[in-house]
This record gives structure tokens, C-alpha cells and sequence, in this order.
């Protein structure tokens, strides 16, 4: 079994000026059997995601947070399965990344694979091997990645210039030679593959029994100067003039404005090569000098770019090299979720069903990203023509293992009748906290009303929020059946454990009646409607006396 990989990268275009050239090596633990698959995520998945990630975002950026977020997914993967009680068997890995970029090697490293600068007559390493002995014959990797929910990864940035070999191997090949032999074989063969060849037959003559990787890198040209500048410039793209109707922009024709809020502006746009149209969205100018709005905006392109699903809005892959701060989506001919219900102001429980299921499945494409959506809401849905619907604001989305942007206290990005209670307790966000907003929107959909009213958003200590009482949706909707008002007050149970553990389960609850739900001893109808029960009581009363009036006639 090997489970060494490797991956390397060299794009062509504006992205070798913009995001620079790729490297990686990642070898799996030897006590796992998963390990290989560990290792091959943790490659393909830098190298695709770092050139997914913003133009102007810097090369330290970008590459941490995917690997933050490869982490998060890898450790997920242990925890969620047989090995999770098992650290020496997961979906563990070391890593070893290198990116070129203009005039400088950024270093992203993790556990004993190695980085090394070849010299003359020895090797200098460049990164720090994460083991730990306990003997002379046993020892353990103290970082790697999926070993431990946040990742520690080792960062080091250098000038680099024309002639500089760099060497990325595992511990098959370097345990087994000398730095002196490897540095000696490099410099005295000017054919790097037939050096990495070399290396790996030395390697095994010596006794290797392990796997063996090498890669070699040598510089033979840096960019002009002006393409240096030019990356330069592009970590600071500057917002867009003032959009009108008729403009041409960037390679689009501005046809019409789609939506404009205090944060951001959305038009309908052309492009002028493909003739597509599409959704052009661009920053408020008031929010130009706000660090934190810009990172969440060009999160939010980040995250288009990482999700595939037909309920969650496509980016659009940009070909030419932008010149200011905006990004592209497909565009929907469609209503917003709020138009609709304005429209249908008394829908079915099926026509209800079928939008809650198709956004359910959005989210549950976000959630399997380790993205908690934090702002679901009749505002953030579309529906197409053809009855599609849409989840179209990624703005407020939170991603497992990237720290949260923004200042250090917890905020709050979504809107604050559809947001879960946790959040004004100051506690991070999870998917029972999106499950308690699509029960929110699912409960407004029946009934324009809310299951708390709008004390959630005011409670913010646990005394406060243990006084909340859900409002039974049969007062509001007598037609709907017990058992699905039970599953709406369990999906907005106030208390995250007690709430649906997978958006999965609410959905087929939604549908199908829950047998805990349908055996359970009803509770009394002033339990579950003090409204209803008082006005059935007074209308009783009243009968009674005409009742007894017209028996003394």
C-alpha cells in the first residue's frame, strides 16, 4: 500500500502571476489503513481549493485557511467513524506544501515530511520534523493532518532567486541517506528527474522498506518586474465606480440592477466574450475601508467556488484577470422566497414541503463542507421558473477549522428572528443551529408567524432563554397534522442538543409521521394552545347561558 502522494502545479495565464506555483507531499501514518486516502485528499484538495481562493487574498491567506478547512474535514472523517476512539488509525497524514510566487517560497509543513534548500556540500531543511519519542524504536507525530481538530501548521516564507533547488521528500527516502549524498546527487546530475530516481534507488539499496517520494524544484526564471507589481496590486484590488445601467465594466455590459442593500449591490451583466449573462455583485462603497466586510465578501466567493450543488448559486470562474473588487454568479430569473410567499400567502403543506426539502439539500451539501450557512432566511432563497430553489448568500457563512473572521467576540451576520438562540448567548454556530432556522422558515411558511415570536433575539443569558415557549402551530394552522407541528418543535427546540441532529432526519420527519411523535399521549389542549383552549372555554360558557336563557323563556 502506498501511502505517500504528491501534486504540482504550474497554471498558465494570469494565475501564475496571481496565485504562483504548487507543490506538495503528504505521506500517511503507517498504522492506518484509511492514511493513503487521508494523504490523497490533503493534496489534491490544496492544490484545487488554493487556486479556487481570491485573487487578492496573500498566498499565507489562502493556503492557511485550506488547510484549516482540510483539517476540520479530514478530523471529521475520524471522528464520524470506526477509528474515532483510535488516534493511530484515522484519516491522518503528514503535509509538506511549497508555493512560488513572484520572488519568494512560502512554507506550509505539518508533521515529519520534509522541506529542504540544496546547498553545496550539504542540505539545508527548512521545515522542523512534528515527532515525539518515546524510545530509541517508537515515536509519534505531536502535529499532522486530521490528527487533531485545529490544525498547527508550520508557516515560513523566503527570498528566493534564480538557481535555488528545492527538494520535498518523506521519511522512505531521507531516514535511509545522508544530507551530504542527497545534496551531492542533486547538484552533480542537471537532469532532475533522473535525480529524484536516483535518490529513490540509493534509498532502497541502503535498506528502505518504506514508501519513497522525492520532488525537486529548481528556479530557472523569476517573474518581471512588472508581473511583480502586478501580483502586488492584485492583493488590493480597489471596489468598482459606481454602476450604472449601459456601462461596460471589465469585459461586461451592465444591463439592469437585481437587488441593493446597505451591504452589497447586484446587477444583471453580459459578458462580452461568452455572452452569457450573469450576476455581477460588488461591495457598498461605505464598507470600502472595513477590513472585516471585505474578507467575508470575498469568503463568500470562496465558498460559490467550493460547493456543487444545483440548491446552492454557482460561481462563475472569471477567465480574464480582474481589475477591481467584485464577483460572478449564474444569474436566476426567479423570485425571492419573501416575493413568493407574498404571492401564495396560504401554500400547501406539500407545496411547503417540496421548497424546505430542496433548501434542506442545499444545506446539507454545506454541511458535508464542514460550512455552517448562519443566515437562512426568505430573503436568502431563490426560485427559478422552473421551481428550483436556491440558497444565494453564502456572506455570513462560517467554515469548520478557519478561525472566525472578524473581531474576537462571536458576531452575529445573521438575521435575528431566524437565528438559532446559541447565537446570543455568544456560542459558535453548528448544524443544529442551521437546523433551527429552516424549521423557523419552515414554521413561517405555514403560518407568516414565528414559533417564539421575536423574544428569541432578546434573550441573551439562560435564564431569559428557559422562559421561551414555542407557540403550537395548530393555532395558527388548525389543518396541519399533530405530528408535524412536533417536528417543527423539535427542529427549534431551544436547546441545540434536543434539536435534529442532521438536517436529513427533520426532512424525512417533515414527511413521514415519527412514531415517537404519533404514540406519544397528547397533552392537553391548554398545554399545547393556551389561546385556542381559552376561546373553545369561552365560547362553551357562552353557550351554556344562551342555553339556560332559553330554557327560562
Amino acid at each position: 500500500m502506498n501511502q505517500d502522494r504528491y501534486g504540482v502545479s504550474i497554471p498558465d495565464g494570469s494565475e501564475l502571476i496571481t496565485k504562483g506555483i504548487v507543490a506538495a507531499i503528504a505521506d500517511g501514518i503507517s498504522s492506518s489503513e484509511v492514511s493513503q486516502q487521508a494523504s490523497s485528499t490533503a493534496i489534491t484538495s490544496f492544490i484545487d481549493d488554493y487556486y479556487a481562493t481570491p485573487d487578492s487574498w496573500s498566498v499565507n491567506t489562502a493556503a492557511s485557511r485550506v488547510l484549516q478547512s482540510i483539517n476540520a474535514w479530514l478530523y471529521g472523517l475520524s471522528r464520524n467513524s470506526e477509528y474515532r476512539y483510535d488516534p493511530d488509525k484515522g484519516y491522518i497524514c503528514t503535509f509538506s506544501g511549497l508555493v512560488l510566487k513572484a520572488d519568494k517560497a512560502y512554507l506550509f509543513h505539518a508533521g515529519d515530511s520534509r522541506i529542504y534548500r540544496v546547498s553545496n556540500p550539504a542540505l539545508e531543511q527548512l521545515t522542523t520534523d512534528h515527532l515525539q519519542s518515546d524510545s530509541e524504536q517508537d515515536s509519534y507525530l505531536t502535529r499532522a493532518m486530521g490528527l487533531e481538530q485545529q490544525l498547527h501548521c508550520e508557516t515560513r516564507n523566503l527570498e528566493i532567486k534564480v538557481g535555488d533547488t528545492f527538494l520535498l521528500t518523506t521519511d522512505g527516502v531521507y531516514d535511509f541517506l545522508s544530507p551530504e549524498q542527497i545534496s551531492e546527487l542533486v547538484n552533480a546530475q542537471p537532469d532532475l528527474q533522473q535525480a529524484a530516481e536516483q535518490l529513490v534507488d540509493r534509498a532502497l539499496k541502503a535498506g528502505s522498506d518504506d514508501n519513497l517520494t522525492v520532488q525537486i524544484i529548481r528556479i530557472e526564471q523569476l517573474p518581471a518586474q512588472g508581473e511583480a507589481q502586478l501580483q502586488s496590486q492584485a492583493a488590493q484590488l480597489p471596489l468598482p465606480p459606481a454602476l450604472e445601467p449601459g456601462m461596460a465594466f471589465d469585459g461586461f455590459d451592465i444591463l439592469r440592477q437585481l437587488y441593493a442593500s446597505s451591504r452589497s449591490h447586484v446587477f444583471l451583466a453580459k459578458d462580452r466574450d461568452s455572452g452569457e449573462l450573469v450576476a455581477l455583485k460588488t461591495l457598498s462603497t461605505e464598507l470600502e475601508d472595513d477590513p472585516e466586510a471585505i474578507d467575508r465578501f470575498l469568503m463568500e466567493d470562496w465558498i460559490a467556488h467550493r460547493l456543487d450543488n444545483v440548491h446552492c448559486l454557482k460561481a462563475i470562474d472569471n477567465t480574464r484577470q480582474r481589475q477591481y473588487l467584485y464577483t460572478v454568479t449564474e444569474y436566476i430569473e426567479g423570485q425571492t422566497l419573501t416575493q413568493w410567499m407574498h404571492d401564495n400567502p396560504e401554500p400547501s403543506l406539500n407545496e411547503v414541503r417540496r421548497i424546505v426539502e430542496q433548501i434542506g439539500n442545499g444545506l446539507q451539501a454545506m454541511h458535508r463542507k464542514e460550512m455552517i450557512h448562519q443566515d437562512i432566511r426568505p430573503d436568502n432563497i431563490l426560485l427559478d421558473k422552473s421551481g428550483t430553489v436556491k440558497i444565494i448568500d453564502f456572506g455570513s457563512t462560517r467554515i469548520a477549522g478557519i478561525a472566525e473572521l472578524g473581531t474576537e467576540t462571536q458576531l452575529i451576520l445573521g438575521t435575528a428572528q431566524f437565528t438559532a438562540p446559541e447565537y446570543f448567548l455568544g456560542y459558535e454556530g453548528s448544524t443544529q443551529s442551521d437546523i433551527f432556522s429552516l424549521g423557523v422558515l419552515t414554521y413561517h411558511l405555514l403560518s407568516h408567524s414565528l414559533p417564539y415570536g421575536t423574544k428569541v433575539s432578546r434573550a441573551y443569558n439562560v435564564a431569559a432563554q428557559r422562559k421561551l415557549s414555542y407557540q403550537s402551530l395548530l393555532g395558527e394552522n388548525p389543518k396541519i397534522p399533530f405530528w408535524v407541528d412536533d417536528t417543527l418543535r423539535k427542529a427549534v427546540h431551544v436547546q441545540p442538543h434536543r434539536r435534529y441532529q442532521e438536517v436529513a432526519e427533520f426532512l424525512y420527519d417533515l414527511s413521514h409521521p415519527n412514531r415517537a411523535f404519533v404514540n406519544k399521549a397528547r397533552p392537553p389542549l391548554m398545554e399545547r394552545d393556551p389561546v385556542l383552549f381559552w376561546k373553545c372555554l369561552s365560547l362553551g360558557l357562552l353557550a351554556i347561558i344562551i342555553y339556560q336563557q332559553l330554557m327560562s323563556i
